[in-house]
């Protein structure tokens, strides 16, 4: 995989928001993909064809009946003091704080960091929230967040 700077991430601002700057030694750890390898990675764990999430077809998986399990709200939550990330989430993704995660906004925009790096900072990630998705590397756990605050867990399949 390559990677760009996040300092060159046309999106990086939003981890060094005045209201929520996410400390250096983290952002050390949040590692936007440089567009072909972007490219690549939608294209093999979400769509071959589709560009965003609102274009998915139906042999698409996040679009298949049966992915989706559950539904909560993460907006409340990100407009509140605390940082913690909605319980449904945490008890779907049951993982170590080392496993990569990839923050995947459309086929050119994914970020890889770590599990414990997006729990501290969540909230920064989702300064876009149109239909993004949270995969773990090697994980069947996954997330997606909706722009109107609701977010659904499911498995993607295998």
């Amino acid at each position: 995989m390559n990677y760009i700077a996040l300092q060159d991430y046309k999106q990086g601002w939003i981890f060094r928001h005045k209201d929520m700057p996410v400390p250096d030694e983290n952002q050390l750890h949040i590692k936007p993909l440089a567009d072909d390898s972007a490219q690549q990675f939608w294209r093999q764990h979400l769509s071959k064809e589709a560009t965003h999430a609102s274009h998915f077809l139906g042999d698409d998986w996040p679009a298949k009946n049966g992915v989706w399990l559950e539904k909560g709200e993460w907006q409340t939550l990100w407009e509140d003091d605390d940082n913690q990330l909605p319980e449904l989430i945490e008890q779907h993704c049951q993982w170590d704080d080392n496993t990569v995660v990839y923050f995947c906004y459309d086929l050119h925009n994914v970020i890889q960091t770590n599990w414990k790096i997006f729990k501290q900072h969540w909230k920064n990630f989702l300064f876009y929230d149109d239909s993004v998705f949270l995969l773990g590397k090697k994980r069947q756990q996954v997330v997606r967040f909706e722009s109107d605050g609701h977010f659904e867990i499911g498995n993607k399949p295998k």
